[in-house]
């Protein structure tokens, strides 16, 4: 689906964000795994989105290790958004969470699972409040709205011995963030997550 095919992501039929689509790749893939460290891998990686999902800071800090780095290729320069140890990873998760912008969507299409990684691959949409959009210099029509950011995104998520997760690598096809403004969403396009994603 194309970001500005309006036609598409505005449709009647189905949300243009439904978080729960963000697991449901790894909780198939769990359903017939069995090797123990292939399933120990996935489940704290499903545990990691859940949290991520319901704005659970602590949830999200107990899914990675005390070694854990963050690496987003698109903007490897931007210290924010590649912060090294946990308390780094903790202010970048708490930003993200008060920016509002937690009400997102990962379509998984691409999961490959090793023993040291887990590789997610799949189109990311994220609904951005108006007043974040501003607050980042980008002019919108209605602060109290939500417009849609969208790109192609592979992650990479190493693990430690001890299953934990060493960070994220990122790498994105394209900037979500253009022509954002022309993409208001309504309110029925986005679900609202009720009370915490079971196993968060």
């Amino acid at each position: 689906m194309a970001v500005d095919d309006k036609a598409e992501w505005t449709g009647d039929t189905m949300a243009v964000i439904d978080p729960t689509v963000t697991w449901a790749r790894v909780e198939e893939r769990l359903a017939t795994e069995s090797d123990p460290i292939l399933r120990r891998n996935l489940e704290v990686l499903l545990a990691h989105m859940k949290a991520e999902a319901a704005g659970d800071l602590d949830g999200l800090l107990a899914t990675l290790s005390d070694d854990v780095a963050y690496h987003v290729y698109a903007a490897p320069d931007v210290a924010e958004l590649n912060p090294v140890g946990k308390p780094g990873v903790r202010k970048f998760y708490a930003d993200f969470i008060a920016s509002g912008a937690t009400k997102l969507q990962f379509a998984i299409d691409r999961l490959v699972v090793d023993r040291g990684c887990v590789l997610t691959e799949g189109t990311m949409r994220m609904a951005y409040p108006g007043r974040t959009l501003a607050a980042r210099g980008i002019a919108v029509d209605d602060r109290d709205a939500s417009y849609l950011f969208e790109t192609r995104m592979a992650v990479l998520w190493p693990f430690d011995k001890d299953g934990l997760a060493l960070g994220e690598d990122t790498y994105s096809a394209g900037d979500g963030f253009v022509g954002i403004a022309t993409r208001k969403l309504r309110p029925e396009d986005v679900i609202e997550l009720t009370g915490s994603p079971a196993g968060a």
